[in-house]
C-alpha cells in the first residue's frame, strides 16, 4: 500500500511538471490522474488497491461517529430521567481479531464510547471484557459491536 501511495505522489508531482504550474490545483489534477492510473493497473499490482482501505477508514470513522452521538444521546436520556433505572453489567465478547493493533482499536473505541468502558483483554485474547451502563440483552449488545466495529476493523486491517 505503500509503494502506490508514493506512485500516486510521483505521477502528482510529474503532472505539475509537465503542465509547467507548480500550484495544488496542479498537484490534485495530477494525484486523480493517478488514482485513476492506479485504478487500471491494479491487477499488476501486488497489495490490494489502496483507495479500497481509504474508504474503508472513512466508513470506520462515520460509524464510531454515528455510535459516539447515539450513545451520547442515550446517556444524556438516562442523566435527565427522574430516576435511574440501568442494568449496569460486564460481559465477554468473543473476538474474530488476531493482531494487537486491531485488539488496541477494538478496545479503545469501545471506551471512547459513552456508557460502555473495555475493562480487559483475555489471556489468549479471544475475548474483551466490556463493563456497559446499561445492559438489557448481552446478545444483542455482543452482536451490535461484532456487526458494527469489529467487520470495520477488519476491513481496515486485511
Amino acid at each position: 500500500m505503500a509503494v502506490q501511495i508514493v506512485v500516486n505522489l510521483l505521477i502528482a508531482i510529474t503532472w505539475m511538471f509537465l503542465s509547467e504550474t507548480y500550484d495544488f490545483v496542479s498537484f490534485f489534477v495530477g494525484y486523480v490522474i493517478g488514482i485513476g492510473l492506479l485504478f487500471l493497473l491494479r491487477r499488476f499490482l501486488t497489495d490490494k488497491y489502496y483507495m479500497v482501505r481509504v474508504f474503508s477508514v472513512i466508513k470506520l470513522i462515520l460509524i464510531f461517529i454515528k455510535e459516539l452521538i447515539l450513545s451520547s444521546i442515550e446517556i444524556v436520556k438516562h442523566a435527565y430521567k427522574p430516576s435511574i433505572n440501568v442494568e449496569p453489567g460486564i460481559f465477554a465478547l468473543p473476538i474474530d481479531l488476531t493482531s494487537d493493533k486491531e485488539i488496541t482499536l477494538l478496545t479503545s473505541l469501545i471506551s471512547l464510547t459513552p456508557g460502555t468502558l473495555s475493562v480487559s483483554v483475555s489471556y489468549d485474547c479471544k475475548h474483551v471484557y466490556i463493563h456497559a451502563m446499561d445492559l438489557p440483552d448481552v446478545e444483542a449488545s455482543i452482536n451490535d459491536i461484532k456487526q458494527t466495529f469489529e467487520s470495520a476493523i477488519m476491513e481496515v486491517t486485511r
